[in-house]
């Protein structure tokens, strides 16, 4: 499965630079190890994506059923 997911520039930029290879999210698109997501890098004040994007597979998933410290129904994912 292929996920595109907006990505605020303040989350984008340290994924750019590879110190941040992990992601956050809602837990709404059934994310599966082997997934590929796609980060299109969104500028919340002009509402519109820049055009910049990265793409990671989705290498650990780990939700709250895993460790009760991630609120229900959202999932962490590491990324590589």
């Amino acid at each position: 499965m292929r996920h595109e997911l907006k990505c605020w520039p303040e989350f984008f930029r340290p994924m750019k630079l590879g110190v941040k290879r992990f992601d956050i999210r809602k837990d709404d698109r059934g994310f599966k190890v082997g997934d590929m997501v796609v980060q299109l890098e969104w500028d919340p004040k002009t509402g519109k994506h820049t055009g910049a994007r990265l793409e990671f597979k989705v290498i650990y998933l780990l939700r709250h059923e895993d460790f009760e410290g991630i609120a229900p129904g959202y999932v962490v994912m590491g990324l590589q």
